[in-house]
């Protein structure tokens, strides 16, 4: 079960990349065979969603097992991964490079202004080059596939968020928690690109939170300064005087804020646990209703804040890293992350597709 094994066809040449991780990591059998005897009847029925898919369902357990697994939801999103020996001040992840020429949307220097007069805040400038150099979605730049792989993966989160045909939208589902079984496996670049992708909707704002306490990446992935030791979600979490509100640090791109991990200490598993947290994340709700939340938290398998983050959350996004991330690591991570109720995954790093699909490559036609 430990051994890492490739998704390969054996003689079902004719099956999708989809159908064939349902095959190896056995997410067709609903994880009935847990190892654990105790969670056989509570445990959480991993969904795996259909890219092409355009609602989501609600369905009690009961039906779910009856039915076989859908497909994982998000496909063939395939940055580099940096070597374990890469020292710790180089990116978590090197995306591979753009090869077309993003379109770049110029810094809307009035808007920035009003917003920063308005707010009395420091506003922090992006720099489209660098998100388009690094892999990143580019705000009014070209469809690329990433583009187009994140718009699928945001769509069905929105609409479990919000609800859809008739369905009524989840308990917290605006907070979204992007997880990891182990380092490495594109959590933070996952995260940044969802935050892009929704935030790019003009009736969408997206607060972007660095949970990463012992590693916090999401203002270096975003090429901003590192070096201004900045307040954040910890810093709140461990001052009950600190408004969390204040230490919300706005950007140029429209609808996306990011609030920093904030201090570094050794208890932030004791802090997140604490009765305060809960209050703490339903001011960050109360505050916005239109607000979407993102956390970006530590590897499920290499830190303890994630499992319990899981409790503040209403859904939760495990990245799998393809023809790497074994199956028994993939079970072990969503074992810790149970206080989570909806639990999909985004298969990352697929390195083709049987069916052909080259999102993207659509928007390049034309006279």
């Amino acid at each position: 079960m430990n051994k890492e094994t490739n998704i390969k066809a054996k003689n079902n040449a004719g099956s999708s990349l989809l159908e064939r991780a349902g095959q190896l990591y056995g997410f067709d059998k609903q994880f009935q065979k847990m190892d654990s005897p105790h969670k056989d009847a509570q445990h959480k029925d991993v969904m795996q969603k259909d890219v092409s898919q355009k609602d989501v369902s609600h369905k009690s357990v009961a039906e779910i097992e009856a039915k076989q697994a859908t497909p994982l939801i998000a496909p063939k999103i395939a940055p580099a991964i940096t070597p374990a020996s890469t020292p710790a001040s180089t990116p978590e992840i090197e995306p591979e490079k753009i090869t077309q020429s993003a379109a770049i949307e110029p810094v809307k220097s009035a808007v920035v202004e009003q917003r920063t007069a308005s707010s009395g805040k420091e506003t922090l400038r992006i720099d489209r080059a660098f998100l388009a150099e690094h892999n990143y979605i580019v705000p009014g730049g070209e469809v690329t596939s990433v583009a187009e792989e994140f718009r699928i993966a945001k769509r069905q989160l929105l609409m479990a968020a919000r609800g859809s045909k008739g369905a009524p939208p989840i308990e917290n589902g605006t907070r979204i928690l992007v997880c990891s079984a182990h380092p490495n496996e594109g959590k933070t670049y996952s995260s940044i690109n969802l935050a892009l992708s929704i935030a790019s909707e003009k009736d969408n704002n997206v607060l972007l939170v660095d949970a990463d306490f012992a590693k916090p990446s999401i203002m270096r992935e975003l090429g901003l300064d590192e070096t201004q030791k900045r307040k954040g979600l910890m810093d709140a979490l461990s001052d009950p005087t600190e408004n969390v509100e204040n230490l919300i640090l706005d950007t140029d791109i429209d609808g996306l804020s990011i609030l920093p991990s904030g201090i570094r200490t050794n208890q932030d598993t004791e802090y997140l646990a604490a009765a305060s947290t809960a209050r703490l994340i339903d001011q960050l709700s109360r505050t916005d209703l239109g607000r979407i939340i993102i956390f970006d938290s530590p590897p499920a398998l290499a830190a303890s804040p994630a499992s319990v983050l899981a409790y503040h959350v209403g859904q939760t996004l495990v990245v799998v890293h393809a023809d790497v991330t074994t199956e028994s690591a993939l079970r072990d991570a969503i074992g810790l992350l149970d206080g989570c109720d909806n639990i999909q995954l985004l298969l990352n790093r697929a390195k083709f597709s049987p069916t052909g699909r080259s999102f993207g490559s659509y928007y390049g036609y034309g006279a």
